[in-house]
């Protein structure tokens, strides 16, 4: 009876303490959004009134920068470790013509058992020599495998861990021939390729395995210190690492001369936006950023505890994040930052935000609103975005000619053609006529 008593006590006092608010429906109802007031992006933290550029590049931008490194996505290692890129296949008349086709792998470790796999396809224009001018390229990570972009045959099968999907071709976490081209819809490489866009994709599970029990599994040990066998708690997570391996992929972008590394889009779809997100904002040198879907810890504005919210996230992916995140688990109000001020760090580049009208889980309105509330900041370069509070009807883009982009496509949690055209669009306006 005693034992009994205390059980009681004990499963009384965890609901009285975090895990009630995962025991509730996320709320869908905007009624029951609460009220909330959102971090100054142009007000630094000892109080003073950001009004010039300088001022936001020198102060404001990174302090901001730290606080989501050091309270969301965990510090990116300043250490710097080897990398060797080897080309491993290049073919000059891929996709029937259409397409150049590399494939390069970066190596992170002398014995070769670290590394990510950089699958690139780039326009070929008919009547034209091969050395043509350098092309723009859109950069991501993919979720199953470079071979699931394209059913092409001759791209390599990804020999790492890859998450239990439901897609045809994954056998006991591995891949097989039969997962070639699975996720081509979320990657229309032909009708980018007749845009005049390159595309560049890694496998995220290249970099760290999507699993909460990965850290040894990865890229992190390289960066760990002696008898370290996990990130502390101010350390990167798996976005962080992500983002960090988009970063690698750029490197190598860098040194293409069919590529103008000057005019590379990063882009990402879900957990792999947050990750471009985060990628965009540390990195300067990607000319163009697009998130798709990306929600809580993402383009979402976590203030309105809408969909999902920051102790669910750390709940069900407790290896995304950095440990400090985990702070903030139904104490929203008390992180320092929210989700405009990460679109606010890609200023003065241009931001495209999209959103699915069934994916409530992610916000589409809280994704619209970070877009607008960081116009202050673009304002400060002259620079014209969004203009109203309130998120345009579905399948109505705007903003496409202009620094922050935003759609809302009808469906679900995906990223399709839809999206992509007016990605492209976007990129078109932006430097299309640069090319």
């Amino acid at each position: 009876m005693k034992k009994i008593l205390l059980l009681s006590i004990f499963f009384a006092a965890i609901g009285a303490h975090g895990t009630k608010s995962l025991a509730q429906e996320a709320n869908y109802d905007e009624s029951k959004v609460p009220a909330y007031t959102l971090p100054e992006v142009l007000v630094t933290q000892d109080g003073r009134r950001v009004n010039s550029v300088t001022d936001w590049e020198t102060k404001r931008r990174p302090e901001i920068l730290a606080l989501f490194s050091e309270q969301v996505y965990g510090k990116t290692p300043t250490q710097k470790i080897p990398i060797r890129f080897e080309v491993t296949d290049l073919d000059r008349n891929a996709l029937g013509g259409k397409a150049t086709r590399k494939q390069v792998r970066g190596y992170f470790s002398v014995d070769k058992a670290k590394y990510m796999d950089i699958l690139i396809y780039l326009p070929n224009r008919v009547g034209e020599p091969i050395s043509r001018e350098p092309v723009p390229v859109f950069l991501g990570l993919n979720f199953a495998g470079n071979q699931t972009v394209h059913a092409d045959p001759d791209i390599a099968i990804t020999q790492n861990w890859v998450p239990a999907w439901k897609d045809p071709g994954i056998v006991k976490n591995h891949s097989t021939e039969e997962s070639r081209g699975t996720r081509a819809r979320r990657w229309p490489v032909e009708q980018i390729l007749a845009r005049g866009y390159g595309l560049a994709t890694v496998y995220y599970g290249d970099l760290q395995p999507d699993r909460a029990d990965s850290f040894n599994a990865g890229i992190h040990p390289l960066f760990f210190q002696k008898d370290q066998a996990r990130p502390a708690d101010d350390e990167w997570g798996a976005i962080g690492m992500w983002a960090w391996g988009l970063s690698r992929a750029m490197d190598y972008l860098e040194t293409d001369q069919e590529v103008n590394s000057k005019l590379v889009a990063v882009i990402g779809h879900s957990r792999l936006g947050k990750a471009a997100l985060w990628a965009g904002a540390q990195d300067e040198r990607f000319a163009l950023i697009i998130s798709n879907d990306s929600g809580e810890g993402g383009a979402a504005i976590t203030r309105r505890g809408y969909g999902e919210q920051i102790e669910r996230i750390n709940t069900n992916f407790p290896h995304w994040f950095s440990g400090n995140y985990k702070k903030y688990n139904s104490r929203e109000n008390d992180l320092p930052v929210d989700y405009h001020e990460l679109i606010a760090l890609m200023a003065p580049r241009p931001v495209y935000v999209a959103s699915a009208s069934d994916d409530q889980w992610a916000d589409p309105k809280g994704e619209y609103l970070s877009a607008y509330h960081a116009r202050t900041v673009y304002a400060l370069y002259g620079k014209n975005t969004l203009s109203t509070d309130t998120p345009p009807a579905v399948e109505v883009p705007v903003g496409q000619k202009t620094w922050t982009g935003y759609h809302m496509r009808n469906g679900k949690h995906d990223i399709l053609l839809y999206d992509w055209t007016h990605f492209m669009n976007f990129a078109d306006f932006h430097f299309g006529k640069k090319q």
